[in-house]
């Protein structure tokens, strides 16, 4: 190969070009190279649409190639009429009159010219209102009318482009949480429009001013401060509705009663004269409560939209054999007994078993390994799952929700509903605290009684503002707050609420090892020759025979300029065979490749042979699922920290011992099934131990669930990310151990806030209940101490690194 050909690259997806691919598209009054037929098709679309400033504005290439769109994709053009029926429109198109909307999740986007390129094509349609690209989340929201062009038009114009639009359903969890998050950001926004506005209108009434024009003032505070009140107070007054008609008391209580109580004294305040009014602090007092409760909410959605809803891995549509034809059905319409085919690169739509044909299975999006499994007649599918190398058929044997991942859902949802014993029994405390505070206030009041019902009612006022538990009921959320935000910058999503609770008393973490401690993905090792052919040349007609591969093997080999090579053809379970050079090269499997034994050489790993017909053995190419760079560093870490670290893997083999050793983990076990795992962890925590397990798949749920705290790295699958406690969002596991310090910090931080908020009303308390305290000071003094707590709080917020081990 020329060196200029070596270097030629496509102009629209950067992958390498090869001798005697000579596509190629005049853009701007100069020809430009493309690697494959779709780049240039693709090319062709967006230069006849009038869109090729995309390829000045981009500034990354598209993450996924036309050549990843397998021929799967190609022929489900055909398909796509399917979603111009009326049944299937139903799971996804809202109609509004004459317009129709849905959204879509676009595969493929790379940068802000893909949303440009898209959002611009779109727009050029025959009957698009509207079409919107959320960059971040991927999601394309159209508008069109209906009469005027098919869904299905939609969909293949967005595949001319080079990008994969699936059908996005909102599920009626995420409509709540989309609908709570507006209504908290509403009622935040008023609160703090009233508190400022108030707050102007309270400094000119401090100086010397007639009583009509401070009369005037007052009643402007009073009348912004009516729909503070009663809209964006009303959850606190809800709340304690609730709690009353269920005999429960918690810090609902006392907080709608001293709103009510200093709304009701201002307007007496305001119409008889009075000394103060605090209409400005009730409206900060609902917007810090707000605020900070807005923030907890915004924690406990985003862990539930960072695992995809596991129903979204089952396709819509399916491949039903009827006689000696395929009924293309949508996926609802799947029952128990029927016949399914499924082509390789399709999604299997419900639970079965094979009946005919043998393939691969790639399990990923529930087990996280990367390398699929051999399927045959009789095993078990899994809806949800894809198929990787040849035709199948299968026979359904569950749908619905009798499904296995419907079963795993509701198992889910029965677990995250649990409470942690430490939030029972604050709920027991704060109980009891709430019910001491108005005991204390209505004996003040009745105390204080016979020396006046005014005089009274403000010094009872005061003792029930003074002792709000707001400092006591900030201590700890506010904290958690903090160290949720600070952990998640550092790339460590908090989804329980027992985690920073729980992080302190972590004394031995459990890793598992294929795509944990290591990365979860094949990269070359080693390449060894056996005939006259270097490393590059063995590497460089590897990569020609695996470029159109659909194995995740193939994905070991993207980065390496191919040979050419023609006629590929995938031999599932067995390996990859082209024609070179008028032979037949192979490329898997030492019996696959070549006819005679060959002893295989030692090291570990997955040792593949490449072998052509005429010559030989060419030379033998390892791979291997190489450990992550900060595994060590973390391994060491908890050791210095006198925490203890085991690694409970289900290979049989011998990599787990291989990268124990590596790692320095002296308690390794091998071979494990998920209810061995589980069982080990149940040993340990019976002897008193509390356990920290990092995992990825479907096999580690079980464990997940039993330990003490779990924690999923970002590669996992969606199961154990929607099941875990904690998510590892930028694969750095070094974030672990800033995690168990942060962990520390926070309980110290807590315990520090407990202090003050108990000793604080210790003190305030009895000056308030002897008349010493005004409710205007009652309240700047609550005021001041809640501020102290947060600001207490907001130290975690600062920027940390790793922390030496504190002494046993």
């Amino acid at each position: 190969m020329t060196a200029h050909s070596a270097q030629e690259r496509c102009f629209h997806c950067g992958e390498a070009t090869t001798d005697g691919e000579r596509w190629s598209t005049l853009i701007d009054g100069q020809r430009q190279p493309m690697c494959c037929p779709g780049c240039k098709a693709i090319a062709e679309t967006i230069v006849a649409s009038g869109l090729k400033d995309y390829y000045r504005h981009r500034t990354v290439l598209p993450e996924v190639t036309p050549a990843e769109f397998s021929n799967a994709d190609i022929e489900a053009r055909d398909t796509l009429l399917f979603y111009d029926s009326d049944a299937l429109q139903k799971q996804f198109v809202a109609r509004d009159g004459e317009f129709a909307e849905a959204t879509f999740i676009i595969e493929g986007i790379s940068c802000a010219a893909c949303s440009w390129l898209i959002e611009h094509r779109m727009a050029q349609l025959p009957g698009i209102d509207k079409a919107l690209l959320n960059l971040s989340s991927h999601r394309l929201f159209l508008r069109w009318k209906h009469a005027e062009i098919n869904v299905s038009t939609l969909i293949e114009a967005l595949l001319r482009l080079g990008y994969k639009a699936t059908p996005f359903s909102a599920t009626s969890q995420e409509q709540a949480r989309h609908k709570e998050n507006k209504v908290a950001i509403r009622r935040m926004a008023l609160a703090g429009f009233g508190m400022m506005q108030i707050m102007m209108m309270s400094i000119p009434t401090y100086s010397d001013m007639s009583i009509a024009a401070e009369f005037f003032l007052r009643l402007a505070q009073m009348v912004l401060a009516v729909p503070v009140i009663l809209y964006s107070g009303a959850p606190f007054f809800r709340a304690a509705l609730r709690d009353l008609q269920a005999r429960h008391l918690t810090m609902d209580v006392p907080v709608s009663l001293a709103i009510m109580l200093a709304f009701g004294a201002s307007i007496w305040s305001t119409f008889n004269q009075g000394v103060e009014v605090y209409f400005s602090e009730i409206c900060m007092f609902i917007f810090f409560l707000l605020v900070g409760r807005y923030f907890e909410m915004r924690a406990r959605h985003r862990m539930s939209r960072a695992g995809n809803n596991l129903l979204t891995l089952l396709p819509n549509l399916a491949l039903r054999v009827e006689g000696d034809h395929d009924v293309l059905i949508a996926s609802t319409d799947i029952m128990v007994g029927d016949v399914l085919r499924v082509k390789p690169g399709q999604a299997i739509a419900a639970d079965g078993v094979v009946i005919e044909g043998r393939s691969s299975v790639d399990e990923a999006a529930l087990t996280g390994e990367y390398m699929p499994v051999s399927k045959k007649v009789g095993d078990t599918l899994i809806g949800g799952t894809m198929n990787v190398e040849s035709p199948i058929t299968m026979r359904v044997t569950a749908t619905g929700a009798d499904a296995q991942l419907s079963t795993i859902m509701r198992l889910l949802d029965r677990a995250q509903q649990a409470k942690p014993r430490a939030a029972l029994i604050a709920d027991r405390v704060a109980s009891y605290f709430v019910m001491a505070v108005l005991l204390i206030s209505l004996s003040v009041f009745l105390f204080w009684l016979q020396d006046g019902a005014e005089k009274a009612f403000f010094i009872a006022l005061s003792v029930l503002v003074v002792t709000c538990p707001c400092a006591l009921a900030l201590a700890t959320p506010t904290a958690l707050t903090a160290a949720t935000a600070a952990m998640r910058e550092r790339g460590l999503l908090i989804s329980k609420s027992h985690v920073l609770e729980t992080l302190p008393q972590i004394n031995r973490v459990v890793f598992d090892k294929t795509g944990t401690l290591t990365q979860g993905r094949l990269t070359l090792e080693q390449v060894i020759p056996l005939a006259d052919k270097d490393e590059a040349e063995l590497l460089a007609l590897a990569a020609g025979l695996e470029k159109y591969s659909t194995h995740p093997i193939a994905k070991a080999f993207s980065s390496i300029t191919p040979s050419r090579v023609e006629q590929p053809e995938q031999i599932s379970g067995q390996g990859i065979l082209g024609q070179w050079n008028g032979m037949t090269l192979r490329f898997g499997r030492a019996d696959f490749a070549w006819h005679q034994p060959l002893s295989v050489p030692q090291g570990n790993g997955q040792w593949l042979l490449l072998a052509a017909d005429n010559i030989g053995p060419l030379g033998w190419i390892q791979l291997n699922d190489s450990l992550r760079r900060s595994a060590a560093t973390v391994v060491r870490g908890l050791q210095q920290r006198g925490i203890e670290v085991s690694l409970l893997t289900g290979d049989p083999g011998e990599s787990g011992p291989l990268v124990a050793a590596q790692l320095g983990i002296r308690d390794v076990r091998s071979g494990m099934t998920p209810s061995d795992k589980l069982a080990a962890v149940q040993r340990w925590q019976n002897a008193g131990e509390k356990i920290m397990m990092v995992g990825d798949g479907i096999n580690d749920v079980p464990v997940l669930a039993g330990a003490d705290l779990s924690l999923a790295v970002n590669e996992a699958s969606d199961l154990a990310k929607t099941n875990a406690d904690t998510l590892l969002t930028n694969g750095q596991l070094e974030v672990l151990l800033q995690s168990l310090d942060t962990g520390v910090k926070t309980r110290r931080i807590i315990t520090q806030n407990h202090i003050w908020a108990i000793g604080y009303n210790v003190l305030a308390l009895p000056a308030a209940a002897a008349g010493l305290v005004e409710p205007w000071q009652a309240a700047i003094g609550m005021s001041l101490s809640s501020v102290l707590v947060v600001a207490n709080a907001m130290r975690l917020l600062r920027t940390q690194t790793i922390l030496p081990p504190e002494n046993p």
